[in-house]
């Protein structure tokens, strides 16, 4: 890909913004940057290109203007593929691609890519470990938290890339083609960007639209959406299953994990020595047996991994235990289905902190996982009454409201007894009250430290 001399605007200034822009300024491109947001709501990317590029800055304002200055658009994950200004490139001819777009055509080496509603992060994680575990130099990239644009610099014809995926990603996908797609499981999610569960089932799997003969697509058979798939270009599709017995992939049989990869089945080991807990996490498992099978990694190697591996921050992440009472962040639970796989991993009684952003989901199923498990809600953010709302429609009737994530934390611990445990899983987006669920995460653990003062 001829990148010098090219004129490019880079529209929105966060972490994959801010790469794709030093990446086009290291290979010689013009950078014009553009953000809706204020000099001063985004100082931070704002001085790291001014100490590392002479890029133009357009801040405060759309970028429609700048269309017919350019010759080619990169768009960070949150601005969505039907902006006006996009609308306006793409009539005037304009290309227009995505930071993953943009690091893919620069890449060398063969990546295992991984979408899904949930699971994404630990299962990218996950698989990255193995690969490295089997002697492979492997970049953890995309959605993970470090751009895919950040790091291509550096990776070899000889590496593997794993990078975790997600639908805002692939709406403006072009070329790329991962050699191992995943797609983990798709529920109810982001309807207030994609609109419809067809528009956003559609940008999930435009994941393996570009994969051939010689590619691999890993697909969930437990998820009923995923086995109507038919991807129809002759990619070689293996399924993961925890619920039934397959000839291929990876499943469960008689406590164990099988993977077949083409080669035979071959016994990794049991499923109780998976060390994430979880029925999810297992399906995580799963699906990271095949994709690193299929990659080259030995069953010896990929169960040992599977054994020592700890999960990932702000997932499930047992933070601490203050007089008998567990603590653990699930920040990363956005969505419900997300944090019903949270509730149902707890094995004590629970204080449940949950609100956040509304992303126009149902909390129906959400209330039902509580069971006899939660005790108590803890409620907080824009979704507050709606969760409230749904829970007492259930006969969930012990309900508290609190107006900040410290005051929650506070609450809760107040109401658990000794064996109880005290769970943040929001079931929502974080951006009505925090910058993103990982300031959300450090937010909560900082005021269980408090607990202890």
């Amino acid at each position: 890909m001829e990148l010098n001399g090219r004129t490019v605007l880079v529209v929105g200034l966060a972490r994959s913004g801010v790469s794709a822009a030093r990446l086009l300024y290291e290979m010689g491109a013009q950078v014009l940057v553009s953000d809706r947001k204020s000099e001063a709501d985004i100082m931070d990317a704002v001085n790291e290109l001014k100490s590392h590029t002479d890029c133009e800055f357009y801040l405060g304002q759309d970028p429609d203007h700048l269309v017919d200055q350019v010759d080619l658009i990169v768009i960070s994950p949150g601005v969505p593929a039907d902006s006006p200004f996009i609308v306006k490139a793409a009539d005037m001819g304009t290309e227009v691609i995505s930071e993953v777009e943009l690091a893919y055509r620069l890449c060398k080496a063969p990546i295992v890519a991984v979408t899904g509603t949930n699971g994404k992060t630990t299962t990218t994680a996950l698989i990255g470990e193995i690969l490295k575990a089997a002697g492979i130099t492997t970049h953890v990239v995309g959605n993970i938290g470090i751009p895919f644009s950040g790091k291509v610099k550096e990776i070899a014809q000889d590496h593997m890339v794993v990078a975790e995926i997600s639908s805002f990603q692939l709406e403006t996908i072009v070329h790329f083609k991962p050699r191992i797609s995943l797609i983990l499981n798709i529920t109810e999610d982001h309807l207030t960007r994609h609109k419809t569960m067809e528009n956003y089932i559609a940008a999930k799997c435009r994941i393996f639209e570009n994969q051939g003969s010689e590619d691999y697509l890993v697909l969930n058979g437990d998820d009923s959406i995923l086995t109507d798939i038919n991807p129809g270009n002759g990619v070689k599709v293996f399924y993961f299953s925890r619920k039934r017995i397959l000839t291929e992939g990876a499943w469960l049989e008689n406590g164990q994990i099988i993977m077949n990869t083409g080669k035979g089945p071959v016994v990794v080991c049991p499923a109780s020595q998976v060390g994430i807990p979880g029925a999810h996490n297992l399906e995580n498992a799963l699906a990271a047996v095949v994709a690193s099978g299929l990659a080259g990694a030995k069953p010896e190697i990929i169960a040992k991994v599977l054994h020592e591996f700890p999960g990932v921050e702000h997932r499930i992440e047992k933070v601490d235990t203050i007089n008998g009472i567990t603590f653990y962040n699930d920040s990363k639970g956005t969505n419900p289905d997300s944090s019903i796989k949270a509730v149902q991993s707890m094995t004590r009684p629970t204080i449940l902190i949950a609100g956040g952003m509304d992303k126009h989901s149902s909390f129906s199923e959400f209330v039902d996982s509580f069971g006899d498990t939660v005790k108590a809600l803890v409620l907080l953010g824009e979704t507050a009454e709606k969760i409230a709302k749904t829970a007492r429609e259930k006969g969930f009737e012990n309900i508290y409201m609190s107006k900040t994530l410290q005051e929650a934390v506070e609450k809760s611990y107040e109401l658990a007894s000794p064996g109880y445990n005290v769970l943040l899983s929001p079931a929502c987006a974080s951006w009505d009250m925090f910058k993103d669920y990982e300031e959300r995460g450090r937010l909560f653990k900082e005021a269980v430290k408090a607990l202890r003062r």
